[in-house]
């Protein structure tokens, strides 16, 4: 299961010195409940290597406006806590596999 990552919890997050992947996601959004059991199945895979999370922007507004979050679902990849890749809208898993490897 992702991480659930908070407007409070964010910066402990993203400064905990793990590799650290967002997925800013709402619950009405029909690409989001497509990406949300890769964003698990990611988080059990790389589990004690990165730090995968879900951030539900209807209730953590605050982070999704600090990175201009505009559509859902965004995954945010992040590397000693700055951002470094991106990804906007569903994508197969292999995605981000790819990315996620990048980052370790």
């Amino acid at each position: 299961m992702a991480y659930i990552v908070t407007d409070e919890n964010y910066s402990e997050v993203i400064n905990g010195g793990k590799p650290v992947v967002l997925d800013f996601w709402a619950e009405w959004c029909g690409p989001c409940r497509m990406v949300g059991p890769i964003i698990d199945e990611l988080a059990a895979a790389y589990e004690g290597r990165a730090i995968i999370g879900k951030v539900d922007v209807d209730e953590n507004d605050e982070i999704a406006a600090q990175f201009g979050i505009r559509n859902i679902p965004t995954i945010l990849f992040f590397k000693n806590g700055v951002l470094v890749d991106k990804q906007v809208g569903a994508a197969p898993k292999s995605v981000f596999v790819e990315k996620i490897d990048k980052l370790l």
